[in-house]
């Protein structure tokens, strides 16, 4: 097995070109004027995977980690025959992340949530006391549960109450994991809310999202895996997004790739998808607005309701920072589209018949929007796809297993007292 150590890295802020070393949990660059992300500069140029036992963490040279935790997978890509004859590609290729030993996929939370945990978890540094906050829609919150579950450390999740599904788990949890939640009628957007109410005790800090480096060169894996098995950087991208985040994290990889060398010089057209009727990302693109659209809360909130991929539900996504989804649409020639709950749902079954597990209804929103693209002829027949399976393989996973649900100790209205939520929290702690 490759011998771990940390790995060796610099930020660079992404508005100034700034370049300055990571004190501990930077997120973003104090001297810069303006709202921007912060990048990852390697100090290994080229990507040089390391043993399979080495789960996620074989992609260490591009992930900013002190630490190797217990318990990881890496993702999984294999050309497809069957879903790939079926929409007539000749060179479609499926990075899948969930769980179907059948291919080595191994993720038991059955989500890419997972690549963000590993990698954010094991960038804290060494004897910090503070609790880590995490809010969630549901699938993240259940990555990070595992892995903190997993290797003990504290962390305390914000979930709407009525995502409270979403967290099921084949053991009971290490009491080091503790779930609050908004009342029923809440999204995400509130559940961040109440995570930031919880933050303003010092006891606690902030993973930090789309702006935490680790969160997205963890996601950055699924490109990872993607380009060294194909050998050669695809030409198109198909995900499905909420905040954004995973499509950034896959042009920050294919910026990498480029440098690396090895693996070609073009940039892969990154094609994401939102759910209708909850396309606040795609509204905004389609106006060519770097600044989301005004979007009414309840508004918002019933559209909310009636998508199923709940996951993909982020009002206030990081599309407009600099180096974030606006930049990374215009840098790649992207696009963005959407899919209905229904052509979802075919999209679904066709990769159940086809590829033989069953996908979350995120990743038929992405199947969908590729299935109208090739329709369309917006995508060559020869051309290399990567299809990012976000999540897979739940149906598997559970079948004939006992589960195990993390329940709220506190519920709280979707305006909140701050002096309530935080003796609460810290009471929890204690």
């Amino acid at each position: 097995m490759k011998d771990f150590k940390p790995t060796s890295y610099t930020l660079e802020c992404v508005a100034t070109g700034r370049t300055f070393s990571d004190s501990g949990w930077i997120l973003d660059d104090a001297e810069c004027a303006s709202p921007s992300l912060v990048r990852t500069v390697y100090a290994e140029k080229q990507l040089n995977p390391g043993d399979e036992k080495m789960g996620f963490y074989k992609f260490a040279d591009w992930l900013p980690v002190r630490r190797m935790l217990a318990g990881s997978s890496a993702p999984v890509t294999y050309k497809s025959s069957k879903l790939a004859a079926e929409l007539g590609l000749e060179n479609l290729y499926i990075t899948f992340n969930g769980y179907n030993p059948a291919i080595g996929a191994a993720m038991t939370t059955c989500s890419f949530k997972e690549t963000e945990a590993y990698s954010v978890c094991a960038r804290i540094p060494e004897g910090e006391k503070r609790v880590m906050v995490v809010a969630s829609a549901g699938n993240t919150a259940r990555a990070f549960a595992k892995v903190c579950s997993d290797n003990n450390i504290p962390l305390l999740l914000s979930v709407p109450a009525d995502n409270l599904g979403a967290l099921w788990f084949d053991k009971p949890l290490n009491p080091c994991v503790k779930l609050i939640a908004c009342e029923k009628g809440g999204d995400y957007f509130d559940a961040i809310h109440l995570s930031n109410l919880a933050l303003k005790s010092p006891k606690f800090f902030a993973e930090g999202g789309a702006k935490n480096v680790a969160r997205r060169d963890g996601m950055s894996t699924t490109v990872m895996s993607a380009v060294t098995t194909i050998g050669r950087i695809p030409d198109y991208y198909f995900q499905a997004v909420g905040s954004g985040t995973g499509a950034i994290a896959a042009w920050e990889a294919n910026m990498r790739f480029i440098a690396d060398g090895r693996f070609g010089s073009n940039t892969m057209k990154l094609m994401v998808s939102q759910n209708e009727p909850f396309v606040p990302m795609y509204d905004a693109w389609r106006a060519d607005s770097r600044d989301m659209l005004p979007y009414d809360d309840d508004q918002a909130r019933r559209d909310v309701e009636i998508i199923d991929a709940k996951v993909l539900s982020n009002r206030k996504p990081p599309y407009g920072i600099r180096g974030g989804l606006y930049d990374a649409l215009k840098a790649t020639g992207g696009d963005i589209l959407t899919a209905t709950n229904d052509e979802s749902a075919a999209a679904k079954k066709l990769f159940l018949r086809t590829e033989g597990v069953d996908i979350y209804s995120a990743a038929g929103v992405a199947l969908a929007s590729l299935i109208k693209a090739v329709k369309e002829g917006r995508v060559e027949r020869d051309a290399v796809v990567m299809l990012n399976i976000t999540g897979g393989g739940e149906q598997l996973f559970k079948k004939d297993k006992e589960l195990f649900y993390l329940q709220p100790e506190h519920i709280f209205p979707l305006s909140p007292d701050a002096g309530e939520v935080v003796a609460a929290v810290e009471a929890m702690f204690a």
